[in-house]
This record gives structure tokens, C-alpha cells and sequence, in this order.
């Protein structure tokens, strides 16, 4: 018989003064802050906030929980997924924050030789997209167009 077990409540990461700011808001008011998260975004600290790193930390006990699991349903932030995605596909701390994971969509793991096989089953329900990939240019004095140039169309 199925069992549900809560494993703890865990949240995306904790982006401190950054909280509820969209990316447009966060290159206004902290465009250091910005470049400097472009720069190395695995490893970047928000002020007052986490990094990816923080995260993976955070979670290690989870993923060991989840490991000793046999089906397992895991609702979560799309930061958390990444965190996730990269540990059972063996991906670079680098490539994390990068990896696509869409809003309302089931990612279905299944374990393969050397590895997951991943299945993506979209859920229908109207959202926008947040991935937002690296910029070319990530110094710290580039102009504010530069540096938003991958932020995705929103309304």
C-alpha cells in the first residue's frame, strides 16, 4: 500500500532582501548584487538570504531520505527540483541553478543503468516561464539592458 510521509517542509532559496523582487526590481535596486549572482549563481549568497550551495546542504538529508524510498511523489519549489535533478543525474554544481524545470509539471524520475531516465508530464495549467539562462556578459559595470537580456517575457 502507498504511504505519504512528510520528509520537512523545504523551501526554494531564501533570496533575503532580495524576497518578492523580480529580476528587473533586483538589477534596479542591487545591481551588484546582480551581476555578482550572474557571475557564479551556484554559489552566490543574497544578502540576508542563501545560495544554491545553502540549498544543496540544506537538502542532503532529504535526498538521503528519498534514497531509502521506493515511489516517491515530491511537490516542491522549482530550486528545490533542481537541487534534485542535479544529484540524480550525476550534473556539475555549475549546471544546477541552470537546469530547466517548469511550473506545474510532474517530472518523473526512474532509475537506469548509470543514472534516471526523466519523463516530463505537463500539468495544463496556465504559467509563465522563469528560466532564465546565463548572460553573456556577467561584469559588474555592464549596462542594465545587458544585464536582463535573458530575464523571460512576464506580464
Amino acid at each position: 500500500t502507498p504511504k505519504a510521509c512528510l520528509l520537512g517542509i523545504v523551501g526554494g532559496v531564501m533570496t533575503g532582501v532580495c524576497e518578492e523582487m523580480t529580476y528587473e526590481e533586483i538589477q534596479d535596486n542591487y545591481p551588484l548584487e546582480f551581476a555578482l549572482r550572474d557571475q557564479d549563481k551556484y554559489r552566490y549568497r543574497y544578502p540576508k538570504g542563501e545560495s544554491y550551495e545553502d540549498l544543496v546542504q540544506r537538502l542532503e538529508p532529504v535526498i538521503m531520505e528519498l534514497e531509502r524510498q521506493e515511489n516517491v511523489l515530491v511537490i516542491c519549489h522549482q530550486a528545490v527540483m533542481r537541487c534534485l535533478l542535479a544529484y540524480f543525474l550525476d550534473k556539475a554544481a555549475e549546471q544546477l541553478p541552470y537546469l530547466k524545470c517548469p511550473l506545474h509539471t510532474v517530472l518523473k524520475l526512474t532509475p537506469v543503468a548509470y543514472g534516471c531516465k526523466v519523463e516530463s508530464i505537463f500539468l495544463n495549467v496556465a504559467a509563465v516561464n522563469t528560466h532564465r539562462d546565463r548572460p553573456q556578459n556577467v561584469d559588474i559595470s555592464r549596462p542594465p539592458e545587458e544585464a536582463l537580456v535573458t530575464v523571460p517575457a512576464h506580464q
